[in-house]
């Protein structure tokens, strides 16, 4: 008891000291950020940009699909350009133009290397003085500068216009014509890229060579590379993580390891008999189903428009459902389903686990499910039809989509999802209250249950904390406080001690060392995944230190996963303990296929983009996509699947139990996602990041890559796995269909004989 005592008290140290450290650099994110200009001037004092365009044009690309368009520094979707670094090339080509004709009478390809590289020296010289003015705030430019600017803007308003010539390269992008159908807006878009794109080349006061971005993207043109820095500490995490894994490594081989305990011979969740609110929690699973197949369906849609652009197989399909919303619902329902799981397994599990009934806990547990839908229903259609018919910067933000990836969701559906939680987190505590009162063997694991939904409820707030007009290095400062936090942590957190729970209740893991066990684990991925937050940020317009603590936290991050095998091996030889376990052994084949996935989609391939150097070519490129779905489906997918299983079991009958069809699904699901990590997105990914470093950020995400026929012959490499894997949930969609139509076939049978 003392031991676990300490273990707590370290626990919170660590949350309290790590908090206050991304607190801290949070603030000097808000000080240090690229100033963002009043107004965009000429040498001459002929105006580019007026006062609050930037701004403006920020709204304009949010709305229009923002990070489901192309990306911002890196993050976003990887079918359209990263436009900061699409602008950053095509402003230095323009410029460089600009002056190889006036000066010399010729295009500057033809003229002689050493007058090529006098135009470099010179481009470079300018594009990276910093000629910010922050006592009139305002962002002054040479006459020959300004004119290259002037020419990527009307590229710009052409291109999210409806500019018939550049129909092609729309289709390219899988972006419609008139994205940005406002005409003040149009003229606005192009301020906010250039100012992006600005940041990224230009150097921060008192530095050089080293721009707000810290040098990203990759651009030769002008000598964006990666820092000093980058470099470094891309070393010292490699060093750091090879000597944690090994001191990890050590200490579990030197501890004394208690057996688990002789199982019992019948299984003690047999004769459970569910509550009403326990039954009430059915529906939400079945949701949970439909979910899933509405989200791969999406998937299969978003992937083909990387080839076709408007079509699906030649069915014109964009005209109704655009590649921003297919993407947007494919990464929405992500979420949405496994955090939709786990939340029902948490109204589950409560009064099974206190024995107890709150009065009206069955009409809570009704009510949240159908906020919970509207919620859905309504975010979803309303972000579809303000990117069809353009409602305008306004609906996108409150009602709309808001163009951020995994947060799509307009504030009014954020506000009410956050007030729902807390009402989950309410529902939750009133079930367990008379177990976290009443001493016991596992009350150290409710309590963690408890503390990992309370943080679940409260930390959804992150999402209501940047508004319309807020700066976009805070917006993503908020954003990956929400999307790796809040997805990656707590819940990650709740879900391991729910595990951990049901373990004990079925006599396979001894409660005591299961209580220390949860707390130590807990210690140790909140020590590198909060601070590690910040390996997202390196690029984002963030101070330098950012990518020191960055680094070194995300390093320790892997650390636990190379005792993942262990834990693995250890949950299989538990689904053998004793023949009723079979009963559970496809949740404990998914629990144990969590602990694959997250030494090779959080391990291998998470770390493989996580060190500043590899990311610094590799952000916003397919090696990214296959990190995301192999971590994201492997481990909180497979994660959500297994206690689906582990819930539905105790709430159906055991007679219309099918592990005929839960056989296929478990191995379509994992050897589909394995063929589409590893024969389609891992392969992409490797080509961007050769093309990323050989030539530059820009070419990496250009058409001549991403449509060339190497590129799109792994496009179609996807659809093999993409089959494999939609037949999966088709198993686990007929596996539900079963459970619900053998009870009304039950319910029949009843009235008949009645």
């Amino acid at each position: 008891m003392h031991a676990t005592r300490k273990l707590w008290t370290w626990l919170a140290v660590i949350c309290a000291l790590s908090f206050a450290v991304l607190g801290w650099v949070g603030a000097e994110i808000y000080l240090t950020a690229p100033p963002i200009p009043k107004q965009i001037i000429s040498a001459n004092g002929d105006t580019l940009f007026g006062e609050g365009q930037v701004d403006r044009g920020q709204q304009a690309w949010l709305s229009a699909g923002g990070q489901q368009l192309g990306t911002v520094w890196g993050h976003g979707s990887y079918v359209a350009p990263d436009w900061s670094a699409d602008w950053l090339h095509r402003e230095a080509l323009e410029l460089r133009q600009i002056w190889a004709r006036r000066d010399h009478g010729a295009n500057f390809d033809d003229l002689s290397k050493p007058t090529q590289a006098a135009i470099n020296a010179r481009l470079k010289e300018e594009m990276r003085r910093n000629t910010y003015d922050a006592g009139r705030g305002v962002i002054v430019l040479s006459a020959d500068r300004a004119a290259a600017v002037r020419a990527v803007a009307r590229h710009y308003t052409d291109l999210f216009g409806d500019a018939r010539s550049l129909d092609h390269l729309r289709e390219q992008y899988a972006m419609n014509a008139n994205s940005v159908p406002d005409q003040d807006d149009l003229r606005a878009l192009p301020a906010f890229v250039f100012w992006s794109s600005w940041a990224a080349s230009t150097d921060r006061p008192g530095a050089t060579e080293l721009s707000y971005t810290s040098n990203w993207p990759h651009e030769p043109l002008i000598d964006n590379r990666p820092s000093a820095g980058a470099g470094i500490w891309s070393i010292a995490s490699v060093i750091l993580m090879i000597g944690a894994i090994a001191a990890m490594v050590m200490a579990h081989s030197t501890a004394r390891e208690e057996e688990d305990p002789e199982p019992p011979k019948s299984d003690p969740l047999f004769s459970l008999k569910p509550t009403p609110s326990m039954l009430a929690t059915k529906k939400y699973f079945f949701v949970v189903i439909g979910l899933i197949l509405a989200q791969v369906g999406m998937g299969v849609i978003t992937a083909h428009y990387a080839v076709e652009g408007h079509s699906f197989f030649g069915f014109p399909l964009a005209d109704v459902l655009p590649f921003v919303v297919s993407r947007t619902i494919h990464t929405q329902f992500a979420v949405l389903w496994i955090a939709t799981a786990w939340l029902a397994t948490g109204l589950y599990i409560a009064p099974a686990i206190s024995g107890h009934e709150p009065r009206f806990q069955k009409l809570g547990v009704n009510v949240l499910f159908y906020a919970l839908l509207f919620i859905v229903v309504g975010s979803t259609a309303m972000g579809w039809i303000g990117s069809l018919q353009h409602k305008g910067t306004a609906f996108a933000f409150w009602l709309g989509n808001q163009g951020l990836e995994f947060t799509s969701m307009g504030r009014i559906w954020q506000i009410l999802l956050f007030v729902g939680l807390l009402f989950w987190v309410t529902l939750l505590g009133r079930a367990l209250w008379p177990a976290l009162r009443k001493p016991s063997e596992s009350r150290g694991l409710i309590v963690m249950v408890f503390l990992a939904a309370l943080c679940i409820g409260g930390f959804y707030a992150t999402s209501l904390t940047w508004g319309p007009h807020s700066h976009y290095s805070m917006i993503e400062y908020w954003r990956w406080w929400l999307v790796h936090l809040w997805v990656e942590g707590f819940f990650e957190v709740f879900a391991t001690a729910v595990i951990a729970l049901l373990f004990t209740r079925l006599g396979l893991i001894r409660a005591a060392t299961a209580n220390n066990a949860i707390v130590l684990e807990t210690i140790v991925f909140l020590f590198g995944g909060i601070l590690g937050t910040l390996h997202h940020l390196y690029f984002t317009g963030t101070p330098t230190f950012v990518i020191a603590i960055g680094a070194m936290f995300s390093a320790l991050e892997v650390v636990p996963l190379s005792l993942i095998g262990i834990e693995a091996w250890r949950n299989y030889q538990r689904s053998k303990a004793a023949p009723w376990v079979a009963s559970y052994r496809w949740s404990i084949l998914c629990f144990i296929a969590v602990g694959f996935w997250n030494t090779v989609g959080a391990g291998l391939l998470g770390f493989s983009i996580n060190t500043p150097i590899a990311l610094y070519y590799m952000q916003g490129l397919n090696m990214t996509a296959a990190h995301g779905h192999a971590a994201l489906f492997g481990v909180y997918g497979m994660l959500g699947i297994g206690l689906l299983l582990f819930c539905l079991r105790g709430l159906s009958d055991r007679l219309a139990w099918s592990d005929a069809l839960l056989r296929p699904m478990f191995w379509c699901l994992n050897i589909g996602l394995a063929m589409m990590v590893f024969m389609s997105l891992t392969p992409a990914g490797i080509y961007q990041a050769w093309a990323s470093v050989s030539t530059g950020m820009w070419f990496a995400r250009s058409p001549e890559v991403i449509h060339s026929k190497l590129m799109e012959t792994l496009v179609w490499l996807r659809v093999p796995g993409d089959v494999v894997f939609a037949i999966g949930t088709l198993f686990l969609a007929l596996f539900a269909w079963r459970l619900l139509t053998a009870r009304k076939e039950r319910s029949a049978a009843v009235a008949n004989n009645a």
